[in-house]
């Protein structure tokens, strides 16, 4: 006999601390048909044996807000519940011990002040009043955020799991979940070692397990298993209740106070998987055993800064198993593959700081759809097909792990299982002096060193102006001046086709896209909100066909965006194009001059202007010509099946010879798009962002009468004040701007930059973000003001602008 329900309206699956709060935060939306099956007991998996400090600041302005929530939480959840939950708000101490960490701490305390957390940059002896116990010879400064905390993570789970029931929920322990069963792309039912539960949704929290889970659904969880080990000690004299947590990056070491002893542990350069795939079941309340050889070398760093761990006596070592993902950031969301399919997991221990606003979050994403707010750096859906491979996760997964305390320097790449995603030009562009990036497993060029000067094509990071500054100057230049070829083949490329193609995309697109063929129109997608999920090109090919391109890493994002929103008894489908054809992208002032000497098609402004497509022969290459620039000059996106890129690419290259025709990479492309004020989705847009307060209003159809989705959004926001406008800035060449920097109007904080880079022909530093006032802001306002930026610590003075900096009536696009 069984007391499970035939059917739920939703099945939670997984009772750690995710999945209890997910419960809760549906239980308290009113969501009471859900039941939570644990297979064991609740906490049982890694929650139970999690260190349990609870940090906030993230470089994410709503990660940060979500990490907000869960100490918001926290601080009412025993009232509330009545179980004791073990947390304390005592504080969190972060160290510096060499300059370049020291401008990292003071550009991570302006990044919280941006956001509204107090952190305070203090100075060695300060933070040693604050943590007595602990050596500062070698300490250069510190931070300190007086609201971080720490908690006990079983008794907080229960203390969630406690709230669940009382607001309605079911909560059944000892149930395996054996099978998942999907009908027409759509989630029906949970199959148990129990029994069969009917239900609309389910939300996968398993934790370690969530991998496995997910394939029982054919849903892909990028996730892994890696060993992490911390030692409690017995009491030490000095140890009080509130001594803040501490963490020593520069050491690799993490502390907090427990039951007067320590808590200590670390995140080697040279992590342990743990080697099971997948990890075995059941697997409650276990631990690895200790590694006192891997683990020698973290506690010869940590002695050297509590020297009275020397004399502690070892009460425990755990070697607890926790699941960490490629990117160090955690999973949310609908899954891409299945309807209804939703993940928390991935926590990359700091699941204890996460769970209260990751299960507020997850729960709202599930009860209407949408999550709270853009979480797109969590968002299940930034992962690709290279997140497929169990071996290739492994590899980049323990990267991630691996430089978990190390410096987190601005426009660092990852190098770990690369190459993978290669454009049939890799080798020339390679080369050619090439310095790769990668995104979502694609190696793209980011800048090419000029090897007969001495360059090297090697990356070497700074927070200031890197090695490749020089070198992307001179690529800037050249698409001013004259001309640039990129290799933008990782674009994501769909097609739509079918009968009502034009009806689908009239409905989810914001322009209008009603255009004849060969019509190429830039459009923003938006949420029932009005925020922008996705920004693209969208180019008429026939009367039942559109191409649509977007940025490489919102493949999977972009493509479940629209197939989505299709509406119901439409005959409109999208195909994945992207790996068909390769994009050779050819900007500036003597583009046209260089295509010329390749075609017999004419191309002269009158015959192929702005905003158009047209099938071109080039070189003996079928190429579909697109006439637009995310650079701000003349020039053509050229797309060619791949077997033709090599030649395509050769034959630009000779013809352009005499023309000065250089190769430039993705970083010039941004220095060049910030002088033109162009957005960047996931910097100054988003889905918190409408068309009308990032300056896109001129993109959107609201002045015909045809409905699209966020129609009524707009029109709402239209007619009040505008609570933020996005805006520009410049500040004096020598700053470093680098997004996050603190906004101030009038010695007023208004709010923070998305991003910011440098601007080589306008000859300033440059960043965009939104000024905000609750009362509204417009145009006035922005540039009435008297304006600074806060960078490192330090306020310089600002110029604020509206229009773009370079060409602001696109005269040169147009040419």
């Amino acid at each position: 006999m069984t007391d499970l329900p035939s059917s739920a309206k939703i099945v939670i699956i997984g009772g750690g601390i995710v999945g209890c709060s997910t419960a809760l935060h549906l239980g308290r939306m009113g969501q009471t048909d859900v039941i939570l099956l644990e297979r064991g007991r609740l906490t049982s998996g890694s929650t139970w044996h999690a260190a349990g400090l609870v940090g906030q600041l993230r470089t994410s302005a709503n990660i940060t807000r979500l990490l907000g929530y869960s100490v918001d939480l926290y601080n009412r959840l025993e009232a509330e519940t009545g179980q004791a939950t073990g947390w304390k708000r005592n504080g969190g101490l972060r160290l510096a011990c060499r300059p370049e960490r020291m401008i990292e701490v003071k550009r991570q305390a302006t990044t919280a002040r941006s956001f509204g957390l107090d952190m305070h940059v203090i100075s060695p002896t300060e933070a040693q009043d604050l943590w007595p116990l602990m050596q500062v010879d070698d300490v250069v400064g510190a931070a300190f955020l007086p609201t971080d905390g720490q908690a006990s993570p079983s008794d907080i789970s229960a203390a969630l799991a406690k709230g669940a029931r009382m607001a309605g929920v079911t909560i059944r322990e000892g149930v395996a979940v054996t099978g998942i069963a999907v009908e027409n792309g759509r989630v029906v039912a949970v199959e148990t070692d129990q029994g069969r539960i009917a239900c609309e949704k389910v939300v996968i929290c398993a934790g370690q397990w969530a991998r496995a889970v997910g394939r029982m659904a054919g849903v892909n969880v990028p996730l892994v298993s890696i060993q992490h080990q911390y030692v409690i000690t017995e009491r030490i004299a000095g140890v009080t209740p509130t001594l803040p947590t501490l963490r020593d990056p520069d050491r690799l070491t993490y502390w907090k106070e427990e039951v007067g002893g320590l808590v200590m542990g670390g995140y080697e350069p040279n992590p342990k998987l743990w080697d099971v795939d997948p990890p075995p079941s059941p697997f409650e309340f276990q631990l690895l055993q200790p590694d006192f050889d891997h683990f020698e070398p973290i506690m010869e760093l940590a002695l050297g800064r509590v020297p009275a761990l020397a004399e502690a006596g070892i009460k425990q070592m755990i070697n607890g198993p926790e699941s960490f993902t490629p990117d160090g950031n955690f999973i949310l969301g609908e899954a891409p593959e299945v309807k209804n399919v939703f993940v928390g997991a991935g926590f990359n221990a700091f699941g204890i700081a996460s769970g209260g606003g990751a299960g507020m979050a997850l729960a709202e994403w599930v009860a209407t759809g949408a999550p709270p707010f853009d979480l797109w750096t969590v968002d299940i859906r930034r992962f690709g097909r290279n997140h497929h491979d169990l071996d290739w996760l492994r590899t980049r997964t323990m990267e991630a792990y691996g430089r978990h305390y190390t410096m987190a320097w601005p426009s660092e790449e990852p190098e770990a299982g690369r190459p993978l995603r290669r454009s049939p030009l890799y080798d020339r562009l390679q080369q050619a002096g090439a310095c790769f990036g990668e995104k979502l497993g694609w190696e793209r060029p980011n800048w090419f060193a000029d090897r007969a000067a001495g360059e090297e094509p090697v990356d070497r990071y700074s927070f200031e102006r890197p090695n490749w500054f020089a070198a992307v100057a001179r690529e800037h230049k050249a698409a001013r001046e004259g001309a640039v070829l990129f290799d933008q083949t990782s674009f994501a490329k769909f097609e739509l086709v079918g009968r009502d193609a034009e009806a689908a995309l009239t409905w989810i697109c914001a322009n209008d896209v009603a255009k004849p063929a060969g019509r190429i129109v830039y459009t923003q997608m938006l949420n029932a909100r009005g925020g922008i999920e996705a920004d693209v090109t969208v180019t008429r090919l026939a009367s039942d066909r559109y191409l649509i391109v977007t940025g490489t890493g919102f493949a999977t994002h972009d493509f479940h965006w629209i197939t989505s929103n299709i509406p119901d008894g439409l005959d409109a489908r999208l195909v994945d194009v992207t790996s068909a054809q390769a994009v050779l992208v050819l900007m500036g002032p003597l583009a046209r001059a260089i295509l010329e000497t390749l075609t017999r098609d004419d191309i002269s402004n009158a015959a192929f202007p702005f905003g158009r497509a047209k099938r071109l022969s080039v070189a003996g290459c079928p190429v579909l010509a697109l006439r637009v620039t995310y650079v701000g000059e003349l020039g053509w996106e050229l797309h060619v099946p791949v077997e033709f890129a090599a030649t395509l690419y050769d034959a630009l290259h000779f013809s352009g010879g005499p023309y000065g025709l250089a190769n430039a990479g993705y970083r010039a492309i941004e220095t060049l798009r910030l002088e033109k004020g162009y957005r960047a989705w996931g910097a100054e847009i988003g889905p918190d962002h409408s068309p009308l307060v990032a300056g896109l209003g001129g993109f959107v159809k609201l002045k015909t009468a045809i409905p699209f989705l966020g129609r009524a959004a707009l029109e709402a926001q239209a007619a009040a004040p505008l609570p933020r406008l996005l805006a520009g800035f410049s500040a004096d060449p020598a700053v470093t701007l680098l997004g996050r920097e603190t906004i101030y109007r009038d010695g007023e904080r208004v709010g923070w930059l998305a991003g910011g880079g440098f601007g080589h022909t306008v000859g300033r530093a440059l960043g965009y973000g939104y000024v905000r006032r609750p009362e509204g802001v417009d145009r006035d306002y922005v540039l009435s003001g008297h304006y600074e930026l806060e960078v490192a610590g330090e306020r310089v003075p600002a110029e604020a602008f509206l229009e773009p900096p370079y060409d602001p009536t696109g005269i040169r696009i147009r040419a």
